[in-house]
C-alpha cells in the first residue's frame, strides 16, 4: 500500500530551530525515536540517528503533485522535479557532479499525484554539506532556459517509454477510469500540449507558488548527531520566510454508477486486464483491513486469486491485487496477463472469488499470513536509511508521522469480521471500472 515501518515512538524535541514539542509516546531507547521538528516558518523536519553504515539519506519532500495542477500545467509538478537538480542561482549546471556525485553520493528524484521527493544518499562525513545544497535548490532553482527545454524532451520520451510499456499505461489509463473528472484521473506524467507550452517564466511561478516551507519536509536518516543537523537547518531552512501556504483542498472522489468498460487494441502478443475499484484514503481507519484484503485476494502465490485462476484454473499468466492509498481517496486494483479469448472467464472468475470472500468471510489462517507477509515487506523496506527516510518522509508529506510509526500494530489488531466488511463495502461487484489491452482484433 504505502511505505512503512515498525512501530516507533515519536519524540519532538525542543530545539535552536523554532520547534514544538511534546512528550514521548513511549519509553524505547533515544536511537529508536525519530526527532520531529516543525520550524516557525513550519517547515517541519524529520531527524534520526541510524548508524547501520557510514551513509546518510536526505529526503525533501513537497507536498504538490499531479492533483495540485490547474488544466494549463498538466505535468508541471513532474517538470518541476526534472529541473530542482540542474542549477540554482548560485550553483550552475553540474552541480551534482561536483557536490554529491563527486564524494559517493547519488541523487533522485520522484513526482506521484500526492507529492514530490527528491533525494540524496551520501557518505556522512558529507552530510551537513548536502543539507545546504538541497536548502538551495528547495528555494533558489534557477530554470536555465537550455536545461528547461532539454529536461522537456526528456518528459517527452519518459512519456513514449510508458505508454509502450504495457503494466505502467495499464494502470495510468485504470486511474484515469476509476476517477473520472477528478485530479486523481490526472496523467501525473502531463499533457504533452501543456508542457510545450510552458515558459520559463510560468514553470518557475508553479515552483514558487508551491515550494513554500508550510508545504516542504526534510527528513534526514544516517550516521548523524541530531545537534549538528539541526544547527545546519537553522541557518538554512529556517531563515526561509513563512508564505501562508494552503493546499487546495480535493473534492471527493466520483462514484462509479455501474460498471464502466474499456477495450484498448495494442499490438501485444497478450491481454492484458485491469479491474478497478474507489477505496478509502490513507486517514480513514478501514485502510488497514483493506490493506489485508488485498493481500488475502491477490498479494502472493498462495493468495486466493493466484491460486484459483493461475495454479489451478490456468487462466492466467499472472494475476496480482494491491491497493493504492492517497491522501484523499485510494485504489483497489486486480490485474492480470492472459490470452485474448479468456477476458471474460477471467473477470467472472476474479468476481467469483470477490463473491466468496464477501459471502463467507477469510480464514484466521489467511489473516495472519497476510500479517506476516506485511512484517516482512516492512522490515525489508525499512532496513536501510534510504528506506527509513522514504517511510517518514512520505507517511509527514500526506498522512501522519505518528500513524506510520503505528502501521504494523493496526494491521495486526484487525479482525477477520473488519476484513469481511471491507470485502462487501469496497468491492461491489456491480460498480467497478474495467480496462483490458488485447491485441489487433482480439477484444471480445
Amino acid at each position: 500500500m504505502f511505505a512503512s515501518s515498525r512501530p516507533l515512538a515519536v519524540l519532538l524535541l525542543l530545539t535552536g530551530c523554532g520547534a514544538t514539542a511534546s512528550m514521548p509516546t513511549s519509553g524505547l531507547p533515544s536511537l529508536d525515536r525519530p526527532t520531529r521538528l516543525v520550524l516557525d516558518n513550519g517547515m517541519r523536519v524529520i531527524i534520526r540517528e541510524h548508524r547501520a553504515s557510514d551513509v546518510v539519506a536526505l529526503h525533501l519532500w513537497v507536498g504538490v503533485g499531479g492533483r495540485d495542477e490547474r488544466p494549463a500545467e498538466l505535468g508541471f509538478s513532474h517538470l518541476v522535479e526534472h529541473m530542482l537538480f540542474k542549477g540554482t542561482e548560485t550553483r550552475g549546471p553540474g552541480f551534482i557532479d561536483r557536490e554529491v556525485e563527486a564524494v559517493g553520493g547519488r541523487t533522485n528524484a520522484g513526482t506521484s499525484l500526492d507529492y514530490t521527493f527528491y533525494y540524496i544518499l551520501l557518505p556522512a562525513r558529507q552530510a551537513l554539506r548536502a543539507i545546504e545544497v538541497m536548502a538551495d535548490v528547495a528555494v533558489n532553482s534557477a530554470f536555465d532556459p537550455k536545461e528547461l527545454e532539454r529536461e522537456r524532451q526528456v518528459v517527452f520520451e519518459e512519456v513514449r517509454l510508458g505508454e509502450d510499456n504495457p503494466r505502467s499505461s495499464l494502470f495510468r489509463q485504470l486511474y484515469t477510469h476509476v476517477f473520472p473528472g477528478h485530479p486523481y484521473g490526472r496523467p501525473v506524467l502531463g499533457d504533452e500540449a501543456a508542457l510545450k507550452a510552458a515558459t520559463r517564466e510560468t514553470i518557475r511561478g508553479y515552483y514558487r507558488r508551491h515550494y513554500a516551507p508550510e508545504n516542504m519536509v526534510l527528513v534526514v536518516i544516517g550516521a548523524v548527531n541530531p545537534t549538528d543537523v539541526s544547527a545546519v537547518v537553522e541557518r538554512t531552512f529556517a531563515r526561509v520566510p513563512a508564505a501562508g501556504y494552503r493546499r487546495r483542498p480535493l473534492p471527493p472522489p466520483p462514484s462509479l454508477p455501474g460498471v464502466r468498460r474499456h477495450v484498448v487494441s495494442r499490438n501485444e502478443k497478450q491481454a492484458h486486464l485491469a479491474l478497478g475499484w474507489s477505496a478509502p484514503p490513507l486517514d480513514h481507519p478501514d485502510v488497514f483491513a483493506v490493506d489485508l484484503l488485498a493481500s488475502i485476494l491477490g498479494g502472493s502465490r498462495s493468495s486466493r486469486l493466484n491460486q484459483a485462476l493461475r495454479e489451478r484454473g490456468r487462466l492466467v499468466s499472472s494475476i496480482r491485487a494491491s491497493y493504492g492509498a492517497l491522501q484523499g481517496g485510494g485504489l483497489v486494483s486486480v490485474s492480470a496477463q492472459l490470452e485474448p479469448g479468456d477476458l471474460g472467464k477471467v473477470e467472472e472468475a476474479i468476481l467469483g472469488e470477490i463473491r466468496r470472500i464477501q459471502t463467507e468471510g477469510v480464514t484466521e489462517v489467511e489473516r495472519r499470513r497476510a500479517i506476516t507477509a506485511a512484517e516482512s515487506e516492512h522490515a525489508f523496506a525499512i532496513e536501510t536509511a534510504e528506506g527509513l527516510a522514504y517511510a517518514y518522509g512520505l507517511a509527514e508529506t500526506v498522512w501522519r508521522l505518528e500513524e506510520e510509526l503505528r502501521y504494523l500494530e493496526h494491521l495486526r489488531s484487525v479482525t477477520r469480521a473488519q476484513i469481511h466488511e471491507a470485502a462487501r463495502r469496497y468491492l461491489p461487484v456491480d460498480r467497478y471500472a474495467v480496462l483490458a489491452f488485447t491485441p489487433p482484433g482480439g477484444a471480445r
